[in-house]
């Protein structure tokens, strides 16, 4: 893929001419397809986590923080149990890497912990440009762990994306919460944890990742709960509890689908979206007017996403005309 097609010598009297070879264009072309479905699969996954945040945030103004990520786990760990229904697909318990299951859902369980502790006093928007520094981890870890190199372009766009995160951040210099450490610790734990589910993605199937990642989170939560248990005092939010991990569980699952298609190099820069999900609910759910410096940065990681999106396009073109990336 991306390499000059061979050809055939010409003939004595015939024009020299270089086509690629129909097989290979077809499959490279294909290979390309397949990246911008998961680029697409990736914008439904953060729009899911944007809802899992807001919810969480919600429900955090009413019941402890353990308490609301337990509840997070256990409904989509129900939810799994009624679509995949493991008692008659046994297969689905099997797994053939149990250590590098363990350690993403621990790797998962940790970033929505931290992540719901910072939404407690952090707006949705604040966070999530806080959290968008997972992209450039991701980038950076997946060249030497997992061999994804990325080209100059799309590190020119990671970084661009960054620097409009740091446009996002500008005015609170000085005045952000200490609670801006905890988004810190999560975008961490989350970029290792992407990692490992491109990984997983190799070797488990998407379903027995998505069972044991809720499966984990109910046993390492569920000794606490008792400790912190809050009967929640309105319909709403009852409705919340069960609904964040229906939010999750479709979220994580189109997450695993689409790294089973492309890079994690790739698909991390296009979380950047979720920062617009998060101003719409900040803003008609919380009150929370996104300033002109919100407006500009997010301006800027969504160019950024573009242009990743259009450099996508420009290599499947070139890949079926048998060009080089450049």
């Amino acid at each position: 893929m991306g390499q000059p097609a061979l050809v055939e010598p010409p003939l004595d009297g015939e024009a020299t001419t270089t086509m690629p070879r129909p097989a290979a264009a077809s499959d490279a072309a294909k290979a390309q397809k397949m990246r911008l479905v998961g680029i697409g699969l990736m914008l439904c996954t953060v729009a899911c986590f944007a809802c899992i945040d807001a919810s969480a945030k919600y429900l955090g103004r009413h019941l402890d923080v353990i308490e609301v990520v337990w509840t997070r786990y256990a409904s989509a760990l129900v939810l799994a149990l009624l679509v995949f229904n493991p008692i008659n697909r046994p297969s689905l318990l099997r797994t053939t890497r149990p250590g590098l299951q363990i350690g993403r859902s621990a790797l998962l369980l940790s970033t929505t912990v931290l992540n719901f502790l910072a939404l407690k006093y952090l707006q949705l928007d604040q966070a999530l440009a806080i959290s968008f520094s997972m992209p450039l981890m991701v980038a950076a870890l997946a060249g030497p762990m997992l061999g994804e190199w990325i080209g100059p372009r799309r590190w020119a766009a990671i970084v661009v994306g960054l620097l409009g995160v740091i446009l996002v951040l500008q005015p609170g210099f000085g005045s952000v919460h200490p609670a801006a450490l905890l988004s810190i610790l999560s975008a961490a734990c989350g970029a290792f944890y992407a990692i490992a589910t491109r990984v997983l993605s190799r070797f488990d199937p998407d379903e027995t990742t998505l069972f044991y990642s809720n499966l984990l989170g109910v046993v390492m939560t569920t000794p606490l709960v008792p400790f912190v248990w809050t009967t929640p005092d309105s319909p709403l939010l009852v409705v919340l509890m069960i609904a964040i991990g229906g939010f999750g569980s479709l979220g994580h699952f189109l997450m695993i689908v689409a790294h089973r298609h492309t890079p994690a190099s790739i698909l991390s820069p296009f979380s950047y979206s979720q920062l617009l999900w998060a101003s719409l609910f900040g803003f008609f759910v919380f009150g929370d007017v996104p300033n002109e410096w919100t407006l500009i940065g997010a301006a800027v990681v969504i160019a950024s996403g573009l242009y990743l999106l259009h450099r996508e396009r420009v290599r499947a073109r070139d890949a079926r005309l048998g060009r080089a990336e450049p």
